[in-house]
This record gives C-alpha cells, structure tokens and sequence, in this order.
C-alpha cells in the first residue's frame, strides 16, 4: 500500500507508491490513473522544491496535468510535459542524494514500448527519495 512521508519545510507531503500498483491501475483504469498519478507526482515534487527554495522542481503541477490533457490534442505540450517530469525526478534525486538517477534511454524506451513500465519507472526513481525524507525526518529524533 502507499505510504506517506512528511516533507521536512512543508505542510504537505510525498507518497511511497508500489511501483506494480502503478503500472497495474494505469492499465486497469484505461489510463485515468495516470493523470490523477501524474498531478500529485508533480505537486510533491514541487512541494520539496518550495520547501528546499528552489524552483528547478517545478512550480505548477497543474500545468503539467494540462499538457498531458489538453495539451495533447497539440503533441508537443505533452512532450515537454513528459520531459520536464522526467527531469524533475532526476532532480528530485539529485537534492536527496538518494539513488543513481534514473536514465533517459530507459525511459524512452519504456515510453515507446510499455507506457505503463514507463509511469512505474518514474515512480521507481522518486520512492528511493521520498525514503531518504522519511529518513532525515527520523535522523533528529534517534540524535535526542
């Protein structure tokens, strides 16, 4: 099941999705999944970076729903969408120092292929970074 784990600086917080779970309901809801899975993917991510004060995670997870949506119709908001989210979990790890960052060949590839392996891929490089939250939110209560 998926846990949350505060955001240390938010009020907010992330959640430790099971990357089979993922791809699982992407496939079983015909894909509505994917868009509500994408817009809380994105406003985590930019929750750490309002709280880290740094914009490079994004700001308006909204927005990016919007051009998976709509944007779509056009093609190209959609694909920046993708790219900008892709990028954001490699920063994502890069801010938490948690785990090699997740390769763009793979992704692609996974995109091209599989969709569902390639949400579950996303997910996969976020969870080590939410655990390393979960871990520093710990830290100072072991130091007491």
């Amino acid at each position: 099941m998926a846990e949350r784990v505060p955001i240390p600086g938010s009020e907010q917080g992330a959640t430790i999705r099971n990357i089979f779970v993922v791809a699982i309901l992407s496939i079983v809801t015909l894909g509505i999944y994917v868009f509500f899975w994408w817009y809380f993917v994105n406003r985590e991510m930019a929750d750490l970076g309002r709280a880290r004060g740094t914009n490079e995670l994004g700001t308006s997870p909204g927005t990016s729903l919007l051009a998976i949506t709509l944007g779509a119709l056009v093609i190209v908001p959609a694909i920046m969408s993708l790219i900008g989210t892709f990028r954001r979990v490699q920063a994502t790890q890069r801010l938490t120092a948690s785990s090699e960052p997740i390769n763009g060949w793979i992704a692609l590839v996974l995109l091209l292929v599989v969709p569902p392996a390639f949400y579950a891929y996303l997910q996969s490089g976020l969870n080590p970074s939410w655990e390393t939250l979960r871990a520093e939110e710990a830290a100072p209560a072991l130091e007491q």
